[in-house]
């Protein structure tokens, strides 16, 4: 009789809710074990409701319910320190990390000249800063097992071009990015593969809210349907957070063996350069 192989870990940030639980649930369902973290409350200048304990004990349930160990964390992406210590706390429950999804993130609005310095201090500490604290201190871990290994991290479509009144998430978006193209070069040698995922408007808490609806002059879930669609090629106002994870997935499966250094897209079309609008077909 052979010995059944170690399921696989992989290591979620902002996985209380919205994306991060979607990436963390669909991980689960492809027989890996997860590490769940997530800040659980408020980024100051954040205009939307932040995630709860609540919100990661149910991500950690709906995990376990799939057969599947999960390690839920609170820790903070901003603090260096506190990753280092969800990384060992995961180390030591797990004994390896295989699967790293950098997907927490936040936003706030305006035009660039009204943003506070602690508006774009925050997002960018979140989105850009958080990521490398997430992936620098889980790197040596992966390359002394000797396995390679998935980094993924979850940029935006703001990754790869310019979005209006988000100019400080437009930055550290595409400083993730940059940042996921060093990794890809400086991890191959070990067979670790880095890549990020770039998606439109997602239906999640961080879209479906008020302070995001303003800016399509819109106040409710329906009229911003309606708006947003016009952003898109496909018609469609924003794509599921599964839509998003199901790249994930395939980016920390084998079945992506030789993609390294690629930014793809989840975005309904919405980067291309011209769209018909909305009826046109």
């Amino acid at each position: 009789m052979t010995r059944a192989e170690p399921r696989r870990v992989a290591l979620v940030t902002g996985a209380a809710r919205g994306l991060g639980r979607a990436h963390a649930v669909r991980l689960a369902q492809d027989g890996l074990d997860v590490v769940a973290i997530d800040l659980c409350a408020a980024v100051e200048t954040v205009p939307y409701p932040p995630a709860t304990p609540e919100d990661l004990a149910e991500t950690v349930a709906t995990v376990h319910g799939l057969g599947a160990r999960c390690l839920g964390l609170h820790a903070d992406v901003r603090d260096a320190a506190a990753m280092e210590k969800a990384v060992d706390a995961a180390l030591s429950e797990f004994g390896r990390i295989d699967v790293v999804v950098a997907n927490a993130g936040v936003s706030s609005f305006g035009r660039v000249w009204e943003l506070t310095p602690q508006q774009w201090r925050e997002v960018v500490d979140v989105n850009l800063t958080g990521t490398f604290h997430t992936v620098r201190p889980v790197v040596p871990a992966m390359i002394e097992a000797g396995r390679g290994g998935s980094i993924v991290l979850i940029s935006s479509i703001a990754g790869l071009a310019a979005l209006p009144n988000v100019a400080h998430y437009t930055a550290a978006k595409h400083g993730v990015t940059g940042l996921m193209r060093s990794l890809a070069v400086e991890l191959a040698p070990y067979g670790i593969r880095a890549n990020s995922v770039h998606p439109t408007t997602a239906d999640t808490p961080m879209v479906q809210n008020p302070a995001f609806y303003a800016l399509a002059g819109a106040t409710t879930r329906e009229h911003a349907a309606r708006a947003y669609r016009k952003s898109n090629a496909l018609p469609v106002p924003w794509v599921a957070a599964a839509d998003v994870s199901n790249a994930v997935a395939w980016l920390a499966s084998d079945e992506s063996a030789f993609v390294t250094g690629t930014a793809l897209p989840v975005d309904a079309g919405a980067l291309q350069p011209f769209r018909l609008p909305p009826g046109a077909a």
